[in-house]
């Protein structure tokens, strides 16, 4: 995988056109060479790579510690593996810049979220398969006297969105009805960034994708949704248009294939499942106790951590579903301490004080640790921590049993995707009464690593936003979460 800008890239292609001018010559007066044209797609493959346009976010990919992630990111490197080949990324400045890139030829694929409906889309360009829906989504700060209900009640407020956007062409066909409505495009700034504007008061309201905004606003608990704007939408890949179908063949096949064998269900449920259903009562009071508790206990779960190869942030959000970070935590049902752990799990563990912090926590790293040896080893990460943190809540056993009943359903016993949706059946009679380990309320653990995956993306969101001030990363880098389940 290389990273290009375009300008470094057109050098390439400057350099590459003179060789395929100079080969062109050879070809004319050489006729016992062969003079068939190469195809589009044989043209990729004999160089050995694809070059994907996209964009430094949230969505479509990005720099964490570990090395280049993103969804847009996964997706094209899958697709590049199908044909042969290596991705290239070529990441565009401002989202106005995909269109013109392309038509260019920086890019062989624009892989950012695109749907057709942009406003500087041309006729030259040529679309994938939909391989996601997004809403078109009104966001502002729930301080505002009145909620805006309607487009009506934008008016004489500051809107902004990212100049180049389907968002663009929404706004200018309502002006037809709402002749007063006016906005500002920014070709300049991300969606991020303009959230944070919403949140600073920079700016009344936005419109922008509502994957975009889900991703951003659970670190902003102030921030409201308003309503939607005009139709869904469905993302596409878009590629220009050539006299063979031979990248449109394979762009069709590759989205086929990975909608039937499950991948592109688990790459969105990966990305986007944990923010679906977000509870901001919850994460306001996760960020005050990130400032009034966590401080007290961080390097604790750093140096447990350490110690049996977890990630800190996995831990202490581990920590915070069971206590809330409180080290003297008690349950009716005889748990203690800040990790919460039974009589005989702290003796198991060797912790003598489930009240004191440092033993609890270490207690706490140690049972998970434990527990994710325990997870058959084929099972791919992150589900096969996530079937860890299920383990942890409900037993390793009931979730074995889950894992039965899912293959008998005909899903994948190793995809939490897939197990999740069965382990509430093993509340049901029908289900338990044929299983080895017999009922359990089996929602809970889906509950519980539910939470626990909000809490740890919130901690990585929170973590970035320190390093960047700090100067350890860049802009456009985050924090390195869990590698995906691919």
């Amino acid at each position: 995988m290389v990273e290009l800008t375009p300008t470094a890239h057109r050098i390439q292609w400057i350099s590459g056109l003179i060789a395929a001018l100079a080969v062109l010559v050879v070809l004319i007066v050489s006729p016992g060479i062969d003079k068939g044209a190469l195809s589009t797609l044989e043209r990729i493959q004999k160089r050995g790579y694809i070059n994907i346009l996209t964009l430094n976010s949230a969505t479509t990919y990005y720099q964490d510690i570990d090395g280049p992630n993103g969804f847009e990111y996964q997706l094209a490197n899958w697709f590049a593996e199908s044909i042969g080949v290596k991705a290239r990324f070529i990441t565009v400045p401002n989202f106005a810049d995909l269109y013109p890139e392309l038509l260019y030829g920086t890019g062989d694929i624009v892989a950012a979220g695109l749907s057709g409906n942009e406003s500087n889309s041309n006729a030259s360009v040529a679309y994938g398969p939909d391989y996601y829906k997004v809403s078109n989504q009104v966001l502002y700060r729930k301080f505002r006297a009145d909620r805006p209900k309607k487009v009506r009640d934008l008016i004489g407020g500051s809107l902004k969105v990212v100049s180049g956007t389907a968002h663009v062409g929404l706004l200018t066909e309502l002006l037809t009805q709402y002749p007063k409505l006016t906005w500002s495009e920014v070709d300049d700034m991300a969606t991020e960034e303009l959230i944070e504007q919403v949140e600073s008061g920079d700016t009344d309201f936005i419109l922008a994708d509502s994957h975009e905004i889900a991703l951003q606003r659970r670190y902003f608990p102030e921030l409201r949704i308003a309503f939607e704007i005009g139709d869904p939408r469905h993302l596409r890949w878009a590629y220009n248009f050539s006299d063979d179908d031979s990248l449109k063949n394979v762009i069709e096949a590759f989205f086929t294939t990975i909608e039937k064998d499950g991948r592109l269900e688990q790459l969105i449920h990966r990305y986007y499942s944990h923010v679906a259903r977000f509870n901001y009562s919850d994460i306001r009071t996760f960020t005050q106790r990130i400032e009034s508790h966590l401080p007290r206990y961080e390097a604790l779960f750093k140096r447990e951590a350490k110690t049996v190869n977890l990630d800190w942030r996995l831990l202490a959000s581990i920590g915070y579903q069971e206590s809330l970070w409180v080290e003297r935590a008690k349950s009716p049902t005889g748990v203690r301490g800040l990790m919460m752990l039974t009589q005989a799990t702290a003796k198991q563990m060797k912790v003598k004080n489930r009240l004191d912090a440092a033993e609890s926590i270490r207690g706490g790293a140690k049972y998970i640790a434990r527990v994710l040896t325990r997870v058959p080893e084929h099972i791919p990460e992150p589900d096969r921590t996530w079937f860890a943190l299920a383990a942890y809540n409900v037993g390793l056993g009931h979730v074995e049993d889950a894992r039965i009943i899912t293959k008998k359903r005909g899903g994948d016993p190793d995809r939490w995707i897939d197990v999740k949706e069965n382990l509430p059946l093993l509340a049901r009679k029908k289900w338990y009464k044929s299983t080895k380990y017999g009922y359990a309320r089996g929602w809970e653990p889906v509950k519980y690593v539910e939470n626990i995956r909000q809490y740890y993306e919130y901690l990585i969101g929170f973590e970035t936003r320190a390093l960047r001030e700090n100067g350890v990363l860049k802009p456009q880098q985050e924090a390195a979460p869990l590698a995906p389940s691919l």
